[in-house]
């Protein structure tokens, strides 16, 4: 009866998951990205192959798994999007549920021209043989070349990288030179967005039925490329340089700290898109158990990513007789460049390109959608009333949103596109996030309380979590947090593509970019403690006392119950009727 009505106090409307192994496999699906595929491989083979897997699964141990669970709890308990539900558990740092959600609906403007580039290749992958198997085409320049790149071809370029950049981008010299639209991939853009909003108009209720196509069938295509490219000839040497380990560099702090960020940018902590799908689970579901599905799942698929790159590098290294340590890997050209240019000299060549353009596809949709979902949870949380006097339909909201996006995502599809998304992906996914994730344990760990965690997980029909969470959750994860911080602002560098270093003013727009979602960080806390009542210090000490969640706190002066007064009249709650006053210790 009491779990009962704890629900009823959070929201007795609030849709659910048609089965909860919808949610287990949204959130893999969410997890489960492109990043996957690209950055973890990358970060492997800069680190030294298999030493960059010991740190990598023990940050999986102690940070991934204990923060992925400290989020769910709170979306699950409070039934509400990371805005609310941040707001409710510390008032004073609500700013960074805004923040969370402004980051994610910045990165899903221009996340969706990957799956835009994705596109574009999937449907230039039906013809054979493929376009950038050789030099032979009207975009290909005089330094073009068929052999595979080393770190030392400094002047040369391979037919694929020239298809990427001259061919599909027709990317200019630099981002102070504009250019035009390019209307092949505007319109991909815009079928990009239509999927996106046809996996979420209907809620959870849609994106349940989707995931179940878009979480598994990468998997499949995995097998089938590790089992193709397990055949080749030197794809046992990759391999091999993919799990023997180079010991000296465990001795790299760097090492450590890629390993880390790896794990924490791979699950999402910080995005709020997990906290967001949490928040419609039913009230007394194991949380765990999706945890440790979500989170485990997310770094097999990582591995398994990685024996199917590397097997593909020992076939590269065979074919052309360069050692796997002297090519030429990069970031995202890992997907768009060095892979179909395995793929050109592949048996059925055009057959693997599909996959594996459908393969990222998926991939890219899941995390995308997750990404959007955040917009409308939080929006729906807010201004769900208001919102649907005016569009009548959640569906019409969520056009609104996907709309909005893609506007704003329309100079990532002009020639000067990749330098866009580049300065963006740069100053938001790695400046911003570490910033957030800092507030967010701050936040839920630290004032929030362990204690309360527990007491919520218990209260949700599970037990307790053990010490080894408890560990984690008040030292071990903040520890590693702050110091992944601390590198982040020490190693800091400009952003810059390729050879081309953006201009001062173009740096000045990266900042404001990242400033975007971290400066609700402040202003959050600053409008808590303005719209208080009472003494500076009663203010601080009510802004840090979690609002309406705390179902066994002792009597409190009259100045408290004021609060929740003055709370049920701003932003954090304003669409809910404040509690009687006759009743209101039962509900704080």
């Amino acid at each position: 009866m009491e779990q009962d009505q704890c629900k009823m106090d959070h929201e007795p409307d609030r849709p659910t998951w048609t089965k909860q192994i919808e949610f287990t496999l949204a959130g893999i699906g969410c997890a489960v990205g492109l990043g996957n595929v690209w950055r973890f491989p990358y970060l492997c083979y800069r680190s030294g192959g298999g030493a960059f897997l010991i740190p990598y699964l023990l940050m999986l141990l102690v940070l991934g798994i204990p923060l992925l669970y400290m989020e769910l709890i709170l979306g699950q308990y409070t039934r509400r999007g990371p805005v609310h539900a941040l707001a409710k558990a510390c008032p004073l740092l609500k700013g960074v549920g805004l923040a969370t959600v402004a980051i994610s609906f910045i990165m899903c403007t221009y996340y969706n021209v990957i799956i835009t580039w994705g596109l574009y290749y999937l449907f230039s992958s039906f013809q054979s043989p493929l376009p950038w198997q050789s030099c032979n085409n009207t975009w290909n320049k005089p330094n073009c070349t068929d052999r595979v790149i080393t770190n030392s071809s400094v002047h040369s370029s391979t037919a694929s990288q020239q298809f990427f950049s001259y061919k599909m981008l027709e990317q200019t010299g630099g981002v102070e030179q504009g250019g035009l639209m390019r209307w092949e991939l505007f319109l991909l853009l815009i079928l990009a967005w239509i999927l996106i909003y046809f996996c979420i108009f209907k809620g959870v209720k849609s994106t349940g039925k989707v995931v179940y196509f878009t979480a598994l069938f990468p998997y499949v295509i995995l097998l089938a490329l590790l089992i193709n490219n397990a055949q080749l000839p030197g794809a046992l040497e990759g391999i091999l340089f993919f799990i023997v380990p180079k010991w000296g560099k465990l001795l790299e702090v760097e090492v450590w700290v890629n390993a880390a960020a790896q794990i924490f940018n791979s699950i999402g902590i910080g995005f709020g898109s997990l906290m967001a799908m949490s928040s419609y689970n039913n009230f007394n579901n194991n949380i765990l158990k999706d945890t440790l599905a979500i989170s485990i799942t997310n770094s097999l698929t990582s591995i398994l990513a990685g024996f199917v790159i590397f097997s593909a590098f020992g076939y590269m290294s065979h074919l052309q007789n360069v050692p796997i340590s002297e090519l030429a890997v990069d970031g995202p050209g890992l997907v768009f460049v060095v892979y179909p240019q395995a793929f050109a000299t592949m048996p059925v060549a055009p057959l693997w390109a599909v996959l594996f353009f459908i393969m990222l596809l998926c991939l890219g949709l899941d995390s995308q959608f997750a990404m959007v979902e955040v917009m409308v949870t939080s929006l729906m949380d807010a201004f769900g009333g208001r919102l649907l006097k005016v569009l009548r339909k959640k569906e019409l909201l969520v056009l609104v949103v996907c709309s909005t996006a893609f506007l704003m995502g329309i100079p990532h599809v002009m020639q000067v596109g990749i330098y866009v998304f580049q300065l963006m992906d740069h100053y938001t996914a790695i400046v911003s996030i570490m910033f957030l994730a800092f507030f967010e344990v701050l936040a839920i760990c630290g004032l929030y309380g362990v204690r309360r965690l527990s007491a919520n997980v218990k209260e949700m029909g599970g037990n307790r979590p053990n010490i080894f969470f408890t560990v984690c959750w008040m030292f071990v994860s903040p520890l590693l947090i702050t110091v992944i911080l601390v590198f982040t602002i020490i190693q800091f560098k400009p952003a810059r593509y390729e050879e081309y270093v953006y201009p001062p003013w173009a740096q000045g727009v990266g900042w404001v970019i990242a400033m975007a979602s971290i400066i609700w960080i402040p202003l959050g806390a600053l409008h808590t403690l303005w719209v208080l009542p009472g003494s500076f210090t009663e203010r601080l000490v009510l802004s840090i006392t979690p609002y309406s969640l705390d179902k066994e706190k002792p009597k409190v002066p009259y100045y408290l119950e004021r609060r929740e007064e003055t709370f049920s009249n701003i932003s954090i709650s304003s669409y809910e009727t404040p509690p009687d006053k006759t009743n209101f210790q039962t509900n704080l």
